[in-house]
């Protein structure tokens, strides 16, 4: 047993040095990007933005998407109810910024086959300007900055990079155990992006992709009976041999809070969508987590039960020191490029400092737990949706708790609106 504790410990302690190294490799990424000159290149873009419900904050998100630095672009609202309550939102919005932007609002089709917000995004597609030159991407609980869709769209000049993509960032104006948690939960993902083209991925709620691209690779057929619009756009990116390049300054921040049941159901929900597209991502977290935590609980078991006089107590001590060392150290360097890219929100991750330099040692717990909850099942609601994810490319329909009915056979699922 002591021997299978050593492995474990050497094994935990690499991770969590290459975690740190990975950690210094992004703030030094985001320092440079952040160093460069503002782009010229800025075609006409299609903002798309599907919205569903009043999220939080809702009003000072879709006004950021349309107070934009940027010569030309429109703005296309998505909904999948002529009643959603967001409607009142974006009609006040729009009048308030009709002679600024161009924006639309488009209902979309209920979806038989696909995630909803996969069909939103279909059919919002099919009513781009004819000008447009590059399609972006972004969901309406997340607030971007001025600069957003500039930087977004720059790294779209090199014909290589098929995408641009940023990330999220949750803040919470009146922090809780629970949102602050989700944070530092999603942080660990957040910096997995940076210079490595061929290993980044793309996030569906800040990517750009120039609309010759988006043709060629037949992308709107491709998400046809998907669920995750932004692993369909990463694999096929990958499959056609393109690059997706991460921006910095397109990181952005969602600013909401949430309760305990929230960060469940949202770290499960990510999980799942993982083991269904990118299954290895999902057995690497499964290994890592289930390392972390039982490395950490037989060394603090030994430190309990061991006499301080054998071997195996200070290779206990050594393996807890050096983890929190490393797992700080990459914490605290993660959220300095974070403050770096998002300076208006300084105060906020100010304030986030202990959360994100302490929750740490309790997100591999949480996705241990996702982790298995994914492997248990492939079911899962999402926006008063129930799905069942059967593959990358089918999705079932089980349930609606929007408004709508379903009605199910053999090889149709039917919606009808009451």
């Amino acid at each position: 047993m002591i021997f299978v504790f050593y492995i474990f410990a050497v094994v935990l302690i690499w991770f969590s040095f290459r975690s740190f190294r990975g950690g210094i490799n992004f703030l030094a990424y985001v320092r440079s990007e952040l160093s460069k000159a503002s782009s010229s290149f800025t075609p006409f873009a299609s903002v798309i933005v599907p919205c569903k419900g009043l999220d939080e904050g809702i009003d000072e998100n879709l006004s950021a998407l349309l107070e934009q630095d940027y010569p030309a672009y429109e703005v296309i609202f998505v909904v999948d109810d002529e009643n959603d309550d967001a409607i009142r939102v974006i009609d006040e919005i729009r009048q308030k910024h009709d002679r600024d932007t161009l924006a639309q609002l488009v209902v979309a089709p209920k979806a038989v086959e696909s995630a909803q917000k996969v069909e939103n995004l279909r059919e919002a597609v099919l009513h781009v300007s004819d000008e447009s030159q590059v399609f972006v991407f972004a969901d309406s609980d997340a607030r971007p900055p001025k600069d957003w869709l500039v930087s977004l769209v720059a790294p779209l000049a090199d014909q290589k990079v098929g995408a641009a993509t940023g990330y999220r960032w949750f803040i919470s104006l009146k922090p809780t155990f629970a949102s602050e948690l989700r944070s530092a939960w999603n942080a660990s993902i957040a910096s997995a992006l940076g210079p490595n083209l061929k290993s980044n991925f793309c996030w569906g709620g800040s990517t750009a992709i120039h609309r010759e691209v988006f043709e060629k690779i037949d992308m709107r057929e491709k998400w046809r009976g998907t669920l995750s619009d932004d692993f369909a756009v990463t694999r096929a990116m990958r499959e056609a041999g393109l690059d997706v390049y991460f921006v910095p300054k397109a990181l952005i921040a969602s600013v909401e809070s949430c309760t305990f049941g929230g960060l469940v159901e949202f770290t499960t929900r990510q999980m799942k969508i993982t083991r269904v597209y990118a299954s290895h991502l999902w057995k690497l977290s499964f290994f890592g987590s289930a390392l972390f935590n039982v490395t950490l609980i037989l060394a603090a078991s030994l430190l309990i039960l061991t006499a301080a006089a054998r071997p195996a107590f200070w290779v206990a001590v050594a393996t807890i020191l050096l983890v929190i060392f490393f797992s700080i150290g990459k914490s605290w360097v993660r959220l300095k490029a974070v403050q770096l890219i998002l300076p208006q929100y300084s105060r906020e991750l100010r304030r986030q400092f202990l959360p994100q330099n302490t929750l740490w040692l309790l997100a591999p717990a949480v996705f241990l737990y996702n982790c298995i909850a994914a492997g248990l099942s492939r079911k899962m609601t999402w926006r008063n949706v129930h799905y069942e994810l059967v593959s990358p490319s089918e999705t079932k329909i089980l349930d609606r708790t929007d408004g709508s009915k379903l009605r199910l056979n053999k090889s149709t699922v039917d919606v009808k609106i009451d």
